[in-house]
Parts: structure tokens; C-alpha cells; sequence
């Protein structure tokens, strides 16, 4: 149980830096991101839902925290 919360603790520590940093509009610029990519893969796997993997695309990070909470 430890490991999940410092799993999760780690995540938000690198979004909260990520998230601090003023870099303007380079999310629009720069296309998808690492979480979204990694919450596609990760929903595509365990769903085989292309509607599925979208809408875990949009939370990216949030998915990906989620999925590493509830494993087995």
C-alpha cells in the first residue's frame, strides 16, 4: 500500500512542475503528450475501445495515476 502512495506522490510532484512552469502556449505547439500517450497505450490494453482510449487520452495523467492505483 506504501508503494501506491508514493507512486502517487511522485506523479504529482512532477505535474505540479510541470504545470508551473510559464511556457505559454507550447502545449498547443508542441501536439499530444507523454501522459496522453501513455493513458491511450495503457486504456488500449485493458479496454481494446477506441472510444475508451480516447476519452482516457483527454484525462492522460489522471487515467494513468488511476491505472496505477486499481492494478492488480
Amino acid at each position: 500500500m506504501t508503494k501506491k502512495y508514493i507512486l502517487l506522490l511522485l506523479f504529482i510532484s512532477i505535474s505540479f512542475a510541470c504545470f508551473s512552469q510559464n511556457q505559454g502556449d507550447t502545449v498547443i505547439k508542441s501536439g499530444v503528450g507523454l501522459g496522453s500517450v501513455i493513458a491511450v497505450v495503457i486504456s488500449w490494453d485493458r479496454n481494446k475501445s477506441i472510444l475508451w482510449a480516447i476519452l482516457h487520452g483527454i484525462f492522460s495523467w489522471l487515467y494513468v495515476i488511476y491505472y496505477a492505483l486499481t492494478r492488480d
